[in-house]
């Protein structure tokens, strides 16, 4: 089962979600797939460092450590993205922003330890937009007026002619779609080409590929992470200008 989960490094390489074992709910076959075995290991990985981390601030030295010194440069680093892309609003998202950015930046590298990058499958990407969605509306419809909601949806015309109206909603509408397809795209077609490499070349993919990995895995996984997260703080941000 962990073989079908993880890429391996002969010729057998792929990169294909496979379904492991079903079981029946409601009367509905559900399966178990690589992307969910995948985002177990991910968050386990993160769990385990949060533990770890919580420890060693409640004990934390005068002297910090290397461990320590870690974890205060990533808090501080994380800190500072947020508050310069959202300002006086940070404090009530650094949380939420900082969990996704970390949670997506180990599923983004996952691909150096073997395993399938799960946000190579649009399940989980498509679920990131959704919660994205539903907290940029939430925003919208707790610091904003119903008058200011509809002006908005009616721009660039007057709210008593709302011709504008479907085009802003499909606009509304395809925020989690983009935000998803992206991020999805991007780590997928990482995943198609090494998994290439591998199966074509298996005879030759030594020492060289680890260049590929240090962009599609590394380089590309840190920049769209960074770019999921910096576009969700800038549609939540247009919501709380008018608070």
């Amino acid at each position: 089962m962990m073989h079908m989960a993880l890429l391996s490094s002969g010729a057998d390489i792929d990169f294909m979600i496979h379904g492991l074992f079903s079981y029946k709910l409601f009367g509905h076959e559900v399966w178990i797939t690589t992307s969910h075995v995948c985002i177990l290991i991910v968050m386990l990985i993160l769990i385990g460092f949060s533990i770890a981390a919580n420890r060693k601030i409640r004990h934390a030295k005068e002297i910090p450590d290397t461990f320590q010194n870690i974890l205060e440069l990533i808090v501080e680093k994380l800190d500072g993205v947020v508050e310069g892309a959202m300002g006086r609003h940070a404090p009530r998202f650094v949380n939420y922003i900082s969990t996704i950015f970390i949670f997506i930046l180990m599923s983004n590298i996952s691909g150096l330890f073997g395993l399938r990058p799960p946000t190579a499958d649009y399940g989980t990407t498509l679920a990131l937009g959704l919660i994205t969605f539903v907290m940029i509306h939430f925003c919208q419809f707790k610091y904003q007026k119903p008058k200011k909601i509809w002006e908005d949806m009616c721009s660039p015309l007057p709210p008593w002619l709302p011709i504008w109206f479907p085009i802003n909603l499909i606009s509304e509408i395809a925020v989690p779609i983009s935000l998803s397809l992206r991020l999805f795209a991007n780590v997928l077609s990482g995943t198609v080409m090494m998994a290439l490499v591998y199966g074509l070349l298996s005879n030759l993919a030594v020492i060289w590929p680890a260049a590929l990995h240090v962009y599609f895995d590394l380089f590309s996984g840190a920049i769209q992470t960074y770019v999921f997260c910096m576009l969700t703080m800038t549609f939540i941000s247009q919501q709380l200008e008018t608070e």
